[in-house]
């Protein structure tokens, strides 16, 4: 169930700098990270051959970045739900950005922020600054800046 609920464009065009709050933490396990290289053709040794990571730079193999980043389409739902659409649009994303590796087996969670609304005809953009956490570690494995276009039932 999302945390914030927004069910038309009076709301939205209002929520500018709302704290969206976290979701559940999800661990990443090697299976997902292998899937991943085997749908994008990326079988980095650092992502794909745990006894050659294990002697890397992270000491295990990592989650790419781009696993990472796509792991904000699984969050998004969990931090906003946006109702009474007749539709809703992925239009892009701004200043992404890869602080630190997700080793394998670490557990990820997701907290957002409405940083910028603006309506753009009859539909309202929506700028949603997504920080993907790692459990136990300081800095963020993902700071992206989703842009989702909205429009309304009338």
């Amino acid at each position: 169930m999302a945390n914030i609920k927004i069910e038309s464009a009076e709301q939205l065009l209002a929520s500018e700098g709302l704290e969206l709050g976290t979701t559940d933490w999800l661990q990443i396990s090697q299976e997902r990270i292998n899937l991943f290289a085997e749908a994008t053709g990326d079988h980095q040794w650092i992502h794909v051959d745990p006894v050659r990571a294990a002697e890397g730079p992270f000491g295990a193999c990592i989650a790419h970045g781009y696993l990472t980043l796509s792991m904000v389409n699984l969050f998004l739902p969990d931090l906003i739900e946006v109702s009474n659409l007749a539709m809703g649009v992925n239009y892009g994303c701004d200043k992404v950005r890869f602080p630190a590796a997700v080793p394998v087996g670490s557990a990820i969670r997701s907290r957002g922020q409405i940083v910028s609304v603006e309506a753009k005809g009859a539909a309202v953009q929506a700028t949603i600054r997504v920080t993907v956490e790692i459990q136990g570690s300081e800095r963020p494995a993902c700071v992206v800046d989703t842009i989702s276009r909205y429009s309304f039932k009338q």
